[in-house]
């Protein structure tokens, strides 16, 4: 293993980085050196900026589409926004869900695709994706509290429906998965082997949670037309024109949704491990 492995002093850093790079074998110089030595990961991380930035700008205009048609279908069709407990205040409950539980939430997910977070020190990429997930669950309890305070001043029964069942359950995964993160891999406390053994389950859950957040947004959708179009004069089966913009709003969060769960499986924009990596290191440290 020495034979293999150069010693860490700083005249013999560069060397076995330039190594590492060019091999197998782990690369043993500090996080904060690794990209300037390297030039193999420098050129993978080049190369890749293009492709992402592009991803990048596709998400953002469905993102914020999907966000500007929700605002637009509650303003134009059912009067607009209050806080008063009336029906303008149940228009609050799905921009707030679509913004924070698809669009903001996705943004957070995504911060760890970002070429530039795959070099140098770890931290402050870990604060944005906790703080990104953090405004993501206000505004959804806030949507939650728009839609209870509707119900609850016009008297009518809270989370008797399938929509309700299903937004509910993503919302208590959505508060597990963001305590699980916090305390495990953004306070130094957990070990390597805890850390090993959760990081395959808050990746797999926080995708399985923006899968439920899509299946919520669609059936919420579904719901509110059936209960804005049951009228002998514009029934929801002759396609009036909220119904067509109200479904072409639900296509958009589809397609942004399964955009951003692609970027997050695609092998090619994951963050390279480079030698050693960061994750055995307490992460509240400068270093880190």
């Amino acid at each position: 293993m020495s034979s293999q492995l150069c010693p860490l002093p700083a005249e013999k850093t560069e060397s076995c980085v330039l190594r590492a790079c060019s091999s197998a074998l782990p690369c043993l110089a500090p996080p904060g050196r690794r990209s300037a030595a390297c030039p193999g990961l420098r050129s993978l991380t080049g190369m890749a900026e293009g492709r992402f930035y592009l991803s990048v700008l596709a998400l953002s205009s469905l993102g914020s589409m999907c966000v500007l048609f929700t605002v637009y279908w509650m303003w134009s069709w059912h009067g607009g926004f209050a806080w008063d407990g009336s029906i303008l205040t149940f228009n609050c409950h799905p921009v707030l869900m679509v913004a924070g539980l698809v669009v903001v939430y996705s943004a957070a997910s995504l911060v760890y695709r970002l070429p530039q977070s795959w070099v140098g020190p770890k931290l402050p990429w870990k604060i944005a994706h906790a703080s990104l997930h953090l405004l993501a669950f206000i505004l959804t309890v806030l949507g939650l509290v728009a839609v209870f305070r509707y119900h609850n001043h016009q008297h009518i029964a809270n989370l008797y429906s399938l929509h309700s069942w299903l937004g509910i359950t993503t919302v208590f995964f959505f508060a597990c998965q963001w305590l699980l993160g916090f305390t495990v891999f953004l306070l130094p406390w957990a070990s390597l082997w805890l850390r090993s053994l959760l990081k395959p389950v808050h990746v797999f859950f926080g995708a399985s949670i923006l899968a439920l957040a899509m299946a919520s947004v669609i059936s919420g959708i579904n719901e509110k037309l059936f209960f804005s179009l049951k009228n002998a004069t514009r029934p929801y089966s002759s396609l009036p024109g909220e119904a067509v913009f109200a479904n072409g709003t639900g296509m958009l969060v589809v397609a942004f949704g399964l955009l951003v769960l692609y970027v997050l499986q695609a092998s090619s924009w994951k963050r390279p491990e480079v030698g050693i990596t960061t994750e055995g290191q307490p992460l509240l440290r400068e270093r880190e």
